[in-house]
Parts: C-alpha cells; structure tokens; sequence
C-alpha cells in the first residue's frame, strides 16, 4: 500500500457518525510499519480495492473501515506462537481500535462475522496474529435485533426465582441413560430444589434416548414435582440439530412438556438460532461448544465476550459460559468480562442470563456467588448434583442450604451441622 492511500483508512472519531460504525478492538502482532499494518487490515475487511484502474473515484469515505486508535504496546523479536512460514525480524504489538460501517454488510450475523472475523482481517497483509477482543453496537444496528425475548428479568417472573441464583443441574451420567432413568434422576432432583434439570449438551436425539421419548417422560416429571413441591420447575430440553429440524424438534419437546430449550450455539450457527427465536415458545438457552476453539489462546482468534455479546443479539435468553476455576481454563477477568456482557447496557436488547459453569457444587457456590457480586447468575452443577451421596435429591438440597448459608452471612461448615445434605456435599467435593 502506498504512503499515500493509508491515510485513506485512518479518521478521528469526531468526524463519523458514531450510529453508522460499529467498534471493534484488536490486538495484533505485525511486521513492518504498524501504521501499514492497521491499514492493510482495515482495507481487508471492508474496501480492498477501493477504485477501478484509470477511474478517479474512492470508495473509502463511504465503505472503508478506519482505524481510530493506534497504539503500540511492545516490541518482539518474533510473533507470540510459533508461525509457518515463520515471521522474520521484529514485530510490533498493537492495540487497534476500528470503526466500520455496519451498512456493509446490514443487520445480519453472518455478514457481520464474514467482515470482522473472515478472510479481511485473518489474511491481512503483514497481520500474522490477530484476536478480535471486543465489538460495540449502535442504538441504530442493534434496533434491527429482537435480542432476548424474555431476558434475565423475564426469566425471574415467568419462573418465580427472585433474590437468589437459578439452580440448574445436569442430569448425570450425560449421555448413556435410557429416558425412564434419567427422568427419574431429574424429577428427584426438582423435589431437592432444582429448579432446572437439563440436558447435557451431547445429549440431542441419539438412538437409545430418543428426544421425543425423553421429553414426554422429563416433562410429565417436571408436572409431577411442581404439583409437589409447588414451586414452578423447568425441564431444558438439548434441541441442538440441523438448522431444518429446530423448529419440529422446539415443537415436539414443548408439547411434550419442556418448557426451555437449549442450543450448542456455534455448531448450530447464530443466525440459525435467531431464525428460532423469531417463533420461540419458551426461553432459548446457549451452550458453548466451539467457542474454546476459537478463543482459548490469548493472542489469536475471538474473546469469548464477544461471542457472549453475540448469542444475546442472537436472543438468547440464557448464556451458558465456562466458570471459574481450573477446570474451565478460563481466567477469572475473562469470566467476569462474558458476565458483564450479558448484563450491561445495549440499547433496547434485554440482558440475559449468565450461567458460568463448570464442577460445581454447593461447596463452590459461595466462590461463584463473590466473584459475580450478586444473586443474578444461573449456577449449573452436574455431579454436584447427580453425584452427591444422597443422591440427586440430596445434591439440590445441598444448594438450597448453601445459598441459606450465604445468605444469612454464616460459613458452610456451621449450616451444615444442622443440614447432612451439605454436610455430605463438603465430604464429598471440597
């Protein structure tokens, strides 16, 4: 690129129309002059070539994506990761910040996606690494959105859970029971107080648990323990499926009983699941296969807050999300960033609820409940639960009594004197 046209594809935020741009943030590793290298991707994802040879015209006032921010953080002697070819001499590190016309590409996702995280900026002349680290929305794109149809507010009311966590549990084991088993273990965990028993996200429409099956005897279960319990229970049914089969399949399990469904969001595809929840009849929940993949390195790939943003746009109602602690690998920050994502402001989309999750049980509950700072969360245990000596009707219980414990400001160990539910979660998972 020549000297002269980089300054094509740099401008001062004063001077755009802030609801005409989106605002994407990278962190970038490249060769040569960084000024060129903002450019370049700049120019990969929105113009390219912004002129016909021998016409005088520029297509870059109205189409080009324009660094607004530049800075150089460090100096490498070589990219982060090892690269083939491998990149040779120094390498700047940059944060860049990026304004691009969302007219681009319009009010769908994957348009959206092909421009931000596509060929442009992946492949960008002198851009080896590359991690797309946030996304900011205008009022005027996320208008276009339905987003959450019930959201985290929705959610309270419609299934009666207020000043605490919603308790979710995965029924164990997660995909090897026939449906009379398994509707068993989660109808005894609604009687300890779950208030969702759920699918594990394997689990869809194998041949010795047929979902239609499965959701007729979970949702005849779910019935059974509200009229016991009288407190309102939800089954969530894993609908995750070709994209032509959501539809029957979100038929199938609420007629069947389930009054929530749950999506592996990016193997079945965002836009897929905005075409569910224009006719969705009960919440619509995210689960987050894929989203490791493309974000566990911390220089390379998509922050998984902007996927969190995302499946809220989409209009999920809940986002499943890697927890904290070691078995999810995922840093506390970033935990709490995806968190934040589902519940700060965006314009008219609802927030959603956060669900971190991963080995939890009533001994890690008051960890989960610190490091959110609030009772609006979801907490999801599977062996927590479905693993607790007493059984899963024990293992619910033991939530219950954790959450008493927080919430009257006393430890675990002292509540559990007089409760053997969680006396018997801290033997067996602390």
């Amino acid at each position: 690129m020549r000297a002269a046209d980089i300054d094509g594809f740099y401008s001062d935020a004063s001077t755009l129309d802030a609801e005409a741009h989106l605002i994407l943030d990278y962190r970038i590793e490249c060769s040569g002059d960084p000024r060129v290298a903002a450019a370049h991707l700049c120019s990969e994802q929105s113009t390219a070539q912004w002129r016909r040879v021998d016409v005088d015209e520029d297509y870059r006032p109205r189409f080009a994506a324009k660094v607004l921010d530049l800075e150089v953080e460090t100096e490498l002697s070589g990219t982060s990761y090892p690269l083939r070819p491998p990149v040779e001499g120094p390498v700047s590190v940059c944060r860049v910040r990026i304004a691009h016309p969302h007219a681009n590409f319009g009010p769908r996702i994957p348009n959206l996606l092909s421009a931000i995280l596509g060929e442009g900026p992946f492949f960008a002349p002198d851009v080896p690494l590359i991690k797309l680290l946030d996304i900011q929305f205008p009022d005027s794109f996320l208008a276009a959105f339905e987003g959450p149809q019930f959201g985290l507010v929705g959610l309270r009311e419609r299934w009666q859970i207020h000043n605490r966590p919603f308790f979710f549990g995965v029924i164990k084991p997660n995909i090897g029971l026939d449906p009379e088993p398994f509707a068993e273990l989660g109808y005894q965990g609604w009687l300890g107080g779950l208030d969702i028993a759920k699918d594990d996200e394997m689990l869809a429409d194998p041949d010795w648990s047929p979902i239609a099956r499965r959701s007729a005897l979970l949702g005849a279960a779910r019935q059974r323990a509200e009229q016991e319990t009288g407190e309102r229970k939800v089954y969530l049914a894993n609908i995750t499926d070709e994209v032509d089969r959501l539809l029957p399949l979100q038929d199938l399990v609420v007629a069947n009983g389930a009054n929530a469904v749950m999506v592996n969001a990016l193997p079945t595809g965002l836009s897929a699941v905005r075409m569910l929840r224009k006719q969705a009849q009960v919440p619509l929940v995210a689960h987050f296969p894929l989203i490791a993949a493309s974000s566990r390195l911390p220089y390379f790939g998509v922050h998984t807050r902007v996927w969190t943003k995302l499946q809220r746009l989409a209009g999920f109602d809940v986002v499943i999300m890697p927890g904290f602690g070691p078995r999810m690998m995922t840093a506390e920050d970033e935990v709490l960033e995806c968190i934040a994502a589902c519940v700060e402001p965006m314009g008219p989309i609802k927030p959603c609820l956060p669900v971190p999750g991963g080995s939890d049980s009533a001994v890690t509950l008051p960890g989960v409940h610190e490091h959110v700072g609030n009772a609006d969360f979801g907490f999801v245990p599977g062996r927590g639960v479905f693993s607790h000596p007493m059984g899963p009707r024990g293992g619910a219980a033991s939530l219950r009594q954790a959450w008493e414990a927080i919430a009257a400001g006393i430890p675990l160990a002292e509540h559990a004197a007089q409760h053997p539910e969680l006396a018997a979660a801290i033997g067996a998972f602390e």
